[in-house]
């Protein structure tokens, strides 16, 4: 197992897509955070592995058609320990829709394992896929 920045990205990312549980967790650190920005119920800055396995990660599932996601890993740019990712993420909802964003994640490794995470994707898509009645999806100065 390589503890190459890029490397722990991909296998981080293909493990998801993979639905590959031990190697998801194992890719974090035990500190790691996750900072998803907007005004999403999911919006914040989850902290420590288990939280963002098991309450953010693990949090989408109730929303999801079990077996529809798919994840298909665009590219990667790295430069020292920092990793640039984007990939794309498609599924069926329970609420009748198909979520289908293209979302970008830096990541930044030390000693082989993820320690923090910002995720920037469409919350628009996200809060009318996902969080239907949610408020705060509004543009700015939207009536």
């Amino acid at each position: 197992m390589t503890t190459e920045p890029r490397d722990v990205v991909i296998r981080y990312v293909e493990a998801v897509r993979d639905g590959d549980a031990d190697v998801i967790h194992d890719s974090f650190a035990e500190d790691a955070t996750w900072h998803y920005p907007g005004d999403l119920p999911i919006s914040k800055v989850w902290r420590g592995r288990d939280a963002i396995i098991n309450d953010f990660l693990g949090g989408m599932g109730p929303v999801l058609v079990p077996g529809t996601m798919k994840i298909e890993l665009v590219g990667t740019i790295a430069e020292g320990d920092r990793v640039v990712a984007e990939w794309t993420s498609k599924a069926r909802t329970v609420y009748g829709g198909t979520y289908d964003n293209r979302c970008v994640g830096i990541y930044t490794v030390r000693d082989g394992r993820i320690v923090s995470v910002v995720e920037y994707a469409d919350t628009r898509h996200v809060a009318a896929t996902l969080f239907p009645g949610h408020g705060g999806s509004e543009p700015a100065g939207a009536v």
